[in-house]
């Protein structure tokens, strides 16, 4: 099985590094469009092989498609990072031309590939891909939720001095510092509500903690995180590839569902071989709705910005 990932900076690299460590696929390319940077990252990575004991066979391409044909599933991490005080909408204007270029080239030789978009703005990126492409809408979804959440359990995990692994916790919504819904009321620590260990206002704290958790690492480091982006990814390889089903919050295409139609935002699905395959309905209560309502006109709203490029 081979998996592409497009894009060899900081998040492409750390999520082919998870991958390949995870053992998800016997080859994996890593594609970039600057000269030399994707073979001399899956240099270093396959010169770790003997060191982490992994199998998988890692090349590297300065844009040359041909070589990711038939993957499984393909990452795309391209376009420019964020940079302190920089939002995800600003981004579209460059990111655009370069998701839907991508998309098409991947497209040309994996056809059946299933696509995941790390790209920012992400819901917006999700949604040019897919409708650019023409390709059934589970083919296509955003990463956004899956990290989202995993960034929502640490920030419940650090208020309740819990571990990560015992937290569940979903966030919804769009990929954005002002329109991602922590699911607080549906939030456990093993099974039981985290209302039961943290009063009203340091969950609340959480939640808006959770919601600018991209933006306070961009001010820490400098530009966007890798780490925990680039897990995410390889996260829903794995659930792909090892056709997991399991219920991961990522960005698809809406027809209806949950009241919104034409539109990509997160929402919890079931992700296995077919990409994903179910949407699920998580009974909103009306002040989740109402959130939710308003995150997708954000979205939109960027959305918009596609008509004039």
């Amino acid at each position: 099985m081979k998996v592409t990932v497009v894009g060899a900076g900081s998040v492409g690299a750390t999520c082919a590094d998870n991958i390949a460590r995870a053992a998800l696929c016997e080859e994996l390319v890593l594609l970039d469009i600057k000269e030399g940077l994707a073979e001399g990252k899956a240099m270093d990575m396959m010169q770790t092989a003997a060191l982490l004991n992994f199998d998988t066979r890692i090349t590297g391409s300065t844009n040359d498609y041909a070589k990711t044909k038939d993957s499984k599933v393909v990452i795309v991490t391209s376009g420019i990072p964020r940079k302190p005080g920089m939002t995800r909408e600003e981004l579209i204007g460059i990111n655009a031309g370069i998701v839907k270029t991508v998309t098409r080239n991947i497209l040309e030789y994996s056809p059946n590939a299933i696509i995941i978009i790390i790209s920012n703005p992400m819901d917006t990126m999700t949604y040019l891909a897919l409708k650019s492409s023409g390709v059934p809408k589970n083919q296509i979804f955003g990463m956004g939720g899956t990290l989202d959440s995993s960034r929502f359990k640490y920030y419940l995990s650090q208020a309740l001095s819990a571990s990560p692994n015992d937290i569940q916790g979903i966030v919804i919504g769009g990929h954005g510092d002002k329109t991602m819904i922590p699911l607080t009321r549906l939030a456990t620590y093993q099974g039981t509500p985290v209302s039961h260990y943290a009063d009203a206002e340091t969950l609340k704290k959480v939640a808006a903690d959770t919601m600018v958790g991209g933006a306070t690492l961009t001010g820490l480091i400098g530009t966007s995180a890798w780490y925990a982006p680039g897990a995410s990814g390889a996260d829903l390889v794995k659930a792909i590839v090892r056709d997991e089903k399991r219920l991961i919050p990522c960005s698809v295409y809406l027809e209806g569902e949950y009241g919104q139609k034409d539109i990509c935002i997160g929402v919890p699905v079931i992700v296995g071989k077919s990409g994903w395959e179910k949407i699920v309905d998580f009974q909103l209560n009306d002040e989740e709705k109402a959130l939710f309502s308003k995150s997708a006109d954000a979205v939109r709203n960027m959305n918009s910005v596609l008509a004039t490029l």
